[in-house]
Formats: structure tokens, C-alpha cells, sequence
């Protein structure tokens, strides 16, 4: 999938002038160049009762590929199923977007603004597959250089997200960061930890000129 190029955001997101609280600015737009450019910078979008918010968590849930913890019965899944990439975008967000899911806040311009992403080639989901080729679990994010920006995951299926998080890692490879946004007991279990802000700021500065994976390039 060719990545296009993306115009100058007019928006600037200053991470000097940020409270100490997730939440750290509201406003601005969903343009391609807008949300790409609040990930640069450590923000990403997430509406609130109707109103689009920027997040920047004071600990923020990271995944080095190399900390990932398979085990057993994770590594039976793995093959158990088969793992696409990009086959089924939209179906993935819509999956994620369930509203009867707990704490469902994927709302229709965020869809619109990352299928747009998916088709600029900066979003890509990843697919868990049973033999028969059903979609049962995935992921999607942003790839920006070497970082991967998870946005949402879902599974209908025992380990099916959890696989399809294990194929990411490989995809990112070690050089690369897989950021969850927050650390959950769940995906702590997996090997996600907690950076402060100021690292994280710290880190992604290099990553994000880096060369994305060789499947995203």
C-alpha cells in the first residue's frame, strides 16, 4: 500500500504548554495532516460527550516487540488461526466501534477520518482469521517511521486479538514501538508497560523519522 504524502497541518500541538492531566487540548479538526501530526507529537484524538479532545497520558502503555510475553497457550493460537493485513479494514473498525462493547467511543467522523487514513496508507489493521477465512478478532493504528499508534483492538474469539498483537510485534520488529495509549491489566499481562510522558516524548522524537516496517513502507 503506497503511503501519500500529507500537506503541512495548520494545527500545532505543543506539548510544553500541556497540563498534567491525560486530556491536554480540545478543537481542532480530523484532517489526515492534523491527526498524523498529534501523533508526532505524543497527542492523539478521542471524543467525549460529543466534543473531540486530544489525550496525551501522564503514564503511557507502551509495547517494545521484544518485551512481548507468548505464552503457551497464546503460542497454540497463534497457529490455530490465520493472520491477514489490510484485508479488512473498515470491518475491523466497525468491529472496535460496536457500541455494545464496554466504553465504545469510536463515533463516525473517527471512523471516517481513519478509513481515509487506511486509504492514504498511513492507518492498517491487522486480521485474525479461523481456517475458513472468518474474521474473528484484529487491530488498527498508524504507522508513522517506526512507531505503530494502536488505536482499538477486538476479538470474537479465545486469543484472537491477542494474535493478531503478536503478528503486529513481528511486523515492527524490535527497532519499533507499539504504543496502547494506556496500560490495562490485560495488555499488562503481555508485556505492555508505563512510560512517563517526558519519556515517551523523549523516545518517539527519533522514532518517528525513522523507516517504517518493511510491509508499510
Amino acid at each position: 500500500m503506497t503511503r501519500v504524502p500529507l500537506p503541512h497541518s495548520p494545527w500545532a500541538f505543543e506539548p510544553a504548554e500541556w497540563p498534567d492531566d491525560d486530556c491536554v487540548a480540545g478543537g481542532a479538526d480530523l484532517a489526515p495532516s492534523t491527526i498524523v501530526e498529534a501523533y508526532r507529537r505524543g497527542a492523539f484524538p478521542m471524543p467525549h460527550d460529543g466534543r473531540l479532545l486530544w489525550w496525551s497520558p501522564v503514564r503511557r502503555g507502551v509495547l517494545q516487540p521484544a518485551d512481548l510475553r507468548v505464552s503457551r497457550s497464546l503460542a497454540r493460537s497463534v497457529r490455530r488461526f490465520t493472520v491477514t493485513t489490510d484485508e479488512s479494514f473498515e470491518e475491523v473498525i466497525d468491529a472496535c466501534a460496536d457500541p455494545r462493547r464496554p466504553g465504545a467511543w469510536i463515533d463516525s467522523p473517527i471512523r471516517q477520518a481513519y478509513v481515509r487514513l487506511h486509504r492514504l496508507g498511513w492507518a492498517h489493521s491487522v486480521e485474525t482469521r479461523t481456517a475458513e477465512g472468518e474474521l474473528v478478532g484484529g487491530l488498527y493504528g498508524l504507522s508513522i517511521g517506526a512507531l505503530f499508534a494502536g488505536e482499538s483492538m477486538f476479538h470474537h474469539a479465545t486469543d484472537a486479538s491477542k494474535v493478531a498483537l503478536v503478528t503486529l510485534a513481528g511486523i515492527v520488529g524490535d527497532a519499533g514501538l507499539i504504543d496502547t495509549q494506556w496500560q490495562t491489566p490485560h495488555l499488562a499481562t503481555l508485556g505492555v508497560t508505563q512510560w512517563s510522558r517526558d519519556r515517551y516524548l523523549g523516545e518517539i522524537g527519533s522514532l518517528v523519522d525513522a523507516p517504517p516496517p518493511t510491509l508499510w513502507a
